[in-house]
């Protein structure tokens, strides 16, 4: 496995020395899509001059663009979704995580197949363009406290199997995982979906190492399915500067002990 971090280009010289070997930037945030390209150019700069390749980006759709409901506009998301993934390609970057729970949250009294229908446009829509830049959507699971659909990797990967396009796929996040109580087994039966990983622990939603968290079946189940690609630190820090390391080699001691 490849092990990363969610922040900026900032701390790219503090993972690297640690032995990270990516960033995950924030989508909309640091590509800038809803803005001209000006606004892009000085970010674009900083991630070319990064010691880490920005390789991933979550936080695809900003909340106040609605993918469900009555308000969801898919000309406007395409406009979009086609100024962001070619901004994805310039800056390198290969996969997008859709978690984006305000912006495909079902607003109340709307009805939840419509809203279904509208999320597999969405999917059908997002393939082709991701595609033409080189990108892959890696669809996440929210606990239904943070969004009230797609909140287990089961239900995301009927929906991924569904939306049937190869540059849509899955991933999994250790907290939501936990937070959902699902078994291993959802893990190991999606994961030739598997494109993608987050990890933080169960319970404070901490970095690996910076509270008691036993992600033996988690790491199991990864192993099991045969995942073999980026894991990502999303998670919460004391301070990353000195505890990148320590970090990092938590999460090689549960990937050992998986076997």
């Amino acid at each position: 496995m490849r092990f990363g971090v969610c922040t900026d280009w900032t701390m790219g010289r503090v993972l690297a020395d640690a032995g990270f070997d990516y960033i995950e930037l924030n989508a909309a945030a640091h590509l800038k899509a809803l803005d001209p390209e000006p606004a892009f150019s000085g970010n674009l700069a900083m991630i070319k001059q990064c010691p880490l390749p920005c390789e991933a980006a979550n936080c695809f759709v900003p909340g106040h663009i609605k993918i469900t409901g009555p308000d969801a506009d898919m000309k406007a998301l395409q406009t979009y979704v086609v100024t962001l993934m070619e901004r994805a390609q310039r800056a390198g970057i290969s996969t997008i995580v859709f978690g984006s729970g305000g912006a495909r949250r079902v607003p109340d009294s709307f009805d939840r197949g419509e809203a279904y229908r509208q999320l597999v446009a969405f999917g059908r829509m997002v393939g082709p363009v991701a595609r033409r830049h080189g990108v892959t959507v890696a669809v996440e699971p929210l606990n239904r406290k943070e969004c009230n659909i797609f909140n287990s990797v089961s239900e995301c990967a009927a929906y991924v199997r569904e939306v049937a396009d190869e540059n849509v796929r899955l991933l999994v996040d250790s907290y939501h995982w936990a937070l959902e109580k699902e078994p291993p087994e959802a893990i190991e039966e999606a994961a030739s979906l598997l494109i993608h990983v987050h990890i933080s622990t169960f319970q404070a939603r901490k970095a690996p190492g910076l509270e008691p968290c036993d992600f033996t079946a988690f790491f199991r189940a990864l192993k099991r399915g045969g995942y073999d690609g980026r894991i990502s630190v999303e998670a919460a820090w004391d301070d990353m500067v000195k505890q990148a390391k320590s970090v990092l080699a938590e999460m090689k001691k549960w990937l050992a002990a998986a076997g």
